[in-house]
């Protein structure tokens, strides 16, 4: 595979640096974005894609072709970002739990459990200092980050109905690869098992894993809910994504170009954002509605129950991803895990 990114990113290096040299010369031929995510096109993340190809086009007079790859047609969850620092392709959106296993192990603060209570209380993080704080470590990698997309709040589901931390005692829930989800998963007693996004399905159908943890458009694009029979409205974790451009491209491009860039991904953000809330509520309501899965929702006792249980997580991981940055991110916050 590594080959195969390695001729995918010489072909797009000779094809974008003929763009822009074809350009300064006075002709039209694009610089060609390839935008490559891993989930259905009809999600926040790739109406926001779409909506991103859409202004950056427009704003850019045609100089700028965007080609949007959903579903991971090019490349799966553990592929995606050697692709992007290789320059095989030039802009993803991975989820914040992506970035650990490359090296930026800070990004998984926003994997621990109950850390964030609503999406007012993610804003004060992610358009503030700290939001900018992380993305500027993204850096030394390769890539720029150039905004952070909601997906919004997760669910746990299984073929067992989960009230209790005792529940998840023993079943294999699929994980992204992140270390403080694996804490979070042992915490319960459960077993974690890393999967791509795209081979979940189909695990969830032949019992290779037993639940996973997800949000509402997740489960109901993927079809989840269709081979789980309950699914626990819990809310106790957050996905997001980081958009992130290779840097060394990002660079390269005409300043004028690269503003307009910016204006189109902070429009595409704050529509893709405010899509999210929206996805979600029609997703529950369609997965309620086809009746395959019981909805189930948690008593304040339950709840709190399910809260204390994952606590030790926040010291499992400390050394991981940094007391300090953990200290700052509640304090950013304003609020406890546990309320």
């Amino acid at each position: 595979m590594r080959k195969l990114i390695l001729a995918a990113a010489s072909i797009a290096a000779f094809n974008i640096a003929g763009s822009i040299l074809v350009d300064q010369a006075g002709a039209q031929s694009p610089i060609v974005i390839k935008f490559s995510h891993v989930v259905a096109a009809n999600t926040p993340k790739g109406l926001a894609a779409e909506k991103f190809k859409e202004l950056a086009e427009k704003y850019t007079n045609g100089k700028v072709k965007v080609e949007v790859y959903p579903n991971s047609q090019l490349y799966k969850d553990k592929e995606e970002l050697e692709a992007l620092q290789l320059g095989a392709v030039q802009m993803l959106a991975p989820s914040n739990s992506k970035f650990g296993p490359i090296g930026v192990k800070e990004f998984e603060v926003f994997d621990l459990p109950y850390i964030l209570p609503d999406l007012k209380t993610l804003r004060k993080v992610t358009d503030g200092p700290l939001g900018a704080k992380l993305l500027k470590l993204l850096e030394p990698k390769g890539m720029t980050g150039l905004a952070y997309w909601d997906n919004g709040f997760k669910q746990m589901s299984a073929n067992k109905k989960l009230v209790a931390p005792a529940d998840h005692k023993g079943l294999k829930f699929r994980i992204q690869s992140s270390k403080v989800l694996e804490a979070q998963f042992r915490s319960l007693g459960a077993v974690p098992q890393v999967m791509a996004f795209s081979e979940v399905y189909q695990a969830l159908q032949t019992g290779v894993v037993d639940g996973q943890e997800n949000t509402w458009s997740n489960i109901y694009t993927q079809k989840m809910n269709e081979v789980q029979k309950y699914v626990t409205e819990t809310n106790h974790g957050y996905i997001g994504y980081v958009v992130v451009v290779n840097k060394k491209f990002w660079d390269g491009l005409p300043a004028d170009v690269r503003e307009q860039l910016d204006k189109a991904m902070k429009e595409a953000t704050a529509y893709g954002n405010g899509q999210s809330a929206k996805e979600n509520e029609d997703a529950l309501a369609e997965i309620k509605k086809s009746g395959k899965s019981e909805i189930v929702k948690l008593t304040p006792e339950q709840d709190e129950a399910m809260r204390k249980a994952m606590m030790p997580v926040y010291k499992d991981v400390a050394s991981r991803v940094g007391q300090p940055l953990i200290d700052e991110f509640l304090k950013e916050t304003g609020r406890s895990p546990m309320n």
